[in-house]
């Protein structure tokens, strides 16, 4: 599950200073993780933990409380700040695009679809209960079930746009006048569509930040996809693991011991 951390790490420095091109160093002293990674590997901490769809959203509350609260600074929107520090958490009708960006191991740890979606709505649902956020989970960590067990670039294209999101427009026609929106409805298809157009990895996280809007996110989700269907080179994920601290690393290289990502040379 470094893809989604990567891709997080590489926007965290352009949410708020989009960058509209492919062209920029990739790694710097500059980058750190935010709330995205917090939250990718609290759920993969919930599933190394728990695997039971009926057991696993009081785990994921759990695991993303533990796992969450020293990092009170990380970006946590306000709504999920305060269920973060709450003594007893509901969800609060969110769609936002939190949904998504943290699912993406449920398409690792599910071994069919109905399971990976299972999987997905007991982890999302704990906070992100309305159904666009549903929606919005369950297309990110199907199109990484589906990458990861190889399924055809177009033929994935077709499953998302049948059942979850029409990708009739391309990067380069939304990157002039797409802006900051932190909905699942207008984040997803923009991050699943940097992944369609990409050539690589590495392509899929410079695609996902030419977008411009909630960088961070958007190349969270584009690296989940990414990295399942083609892998991330070892160089770029050492170096990305690196900007871990060690309670975070530790949780990288225990779900990916258990559920091996694949690495390119």
């Amino acid at each position: 599950m470094i893809g989604p951390v990567i891709g997080d790490i590489v926007g965290s420095v352009y949410e708020w200073n989009n960058h509209r091109s492919k062209d920029f160093e990739l790694l710097t002293e500059k980058c750190f993780f935010t709330d995205d990674s917090i939250m990718t590997l609290a759920v993969c901490d919930a599933l190394l933990k728990c695997s039971d769809p009926e057991a696993l959203p009081a785990q994921t509350v759990k695991s993303m409380q533990t796992i969450g609260r020293p990092y009170p600074h990380s970006g946590y929107g306000g709504r999920f700040w305060g269920w973060m520090y709450a003594d007893n958490p509901k969800p609060y009708n969110s769609f936002g695009n939190g949904a998504a960006m943290r699912v993406g191991a449920c398409g690792y740890v599910g071994q069919t679809e109905d399971e990976v979606k299972r999987l997905s709505a007991a982890v999302t649902g704990v906070t992100h209960n309305h159904p666009e956020g549903i929606k919005g989970a369950e297309a990110t960590a199907i199109a990484v079930f589906l990458a990861r067990t190889g399924m055809p670039k177009e033929a994935l294209r077709e499953r998302i746009t049948r059942d979850y999101y029409p990708l009739d427009f391309t990067i380069d026609e939304i990157r002039p006048t797409y802006r900051f929106n932190e909905t699942c409805q207008e984040t997803v298809p923009q991050a699943l569509e940097a992944f369609f157009e990409a050539e690589d990895f590495e392509d899929a996280i410079r695609t996902a930040i030419s977008v411009g809007g909630d960088s961070d996110t958007l190349a969270a989700i584009t690296g989940a996809v990414a990295e399942a269907y083609y892998g991330v080179p070892a160089r770029l994920r050492a170096q990305a693991a690196a900007y871990l601290d060690p309670q975070l690393a530790e949780i990288l290289a225990a779900f990916e011991l258990r559920y091996p990502a694949k690495t390119i040379d």
